[in-house]
């Protein structure tokens, strides 16, 4: 039996991963505010414009909380909640509330779930792509 290490999500990467989303955030004139969170889900980093609306704190940390537990990109999951969709009542099943908007993303090494992101303060197709370009961008 082979065992795998994978590295976790370090300060150094959850900087990397907030200074991309926000200058791709930046770039289309959008303020926000920016969570990352460990596979633990404990915060390594939060960066909140100052133009910011101030709920898009809770939105980012929220974000990245659901994408994290559900190992799913907040946006895809946005129609399973539905009142008519198979997990309706998961948005209120746990005592720390998800949110599915976009703007949420797991973030993976090596196949691996490490962290996650969350951006919130646009629109969510805008959080969801800055919260893409951030992990794309990591390496």
């Amino acid at each position: 039996m082979s065992t795998t290490t994978v590295t976790p999500l370090t300060t150094a990467d959850a900087d990397s991963l907030v200074a991309t989303a926000r200058r791709a955030a930046e770039s289309a004139g959008v303020t926000v505010s920016i969570t990352v969170l460990d596979a633990g889900g404990h915060l390594l980093a939060f960066r909140r414009d100052d133009r910011a609306v101030l709920i898009s704190g809770e939105t980012s940390t929220r974000k990245a909380y659901t994408a994290l537990q559900l190992d799913a990109p907040t946006a895809d999951l946005v129609d399973l909640v539905k009142p008519d969709g198979p997990f309706h009542s998961l948005t209120t099943a746990l005592d720390r509330p998800l949110l599915f908007i976009g703007g949420g993303l797991p973030v993976h090494r090596d196949g691996r779930l490490v962290g996650a992101i969350g951006v919130g303060g646009g629109a969510p197709e805008q959080d969801h792509a800055f919260a893409l370009a951030a992990v794309e961008a990591l390496v």
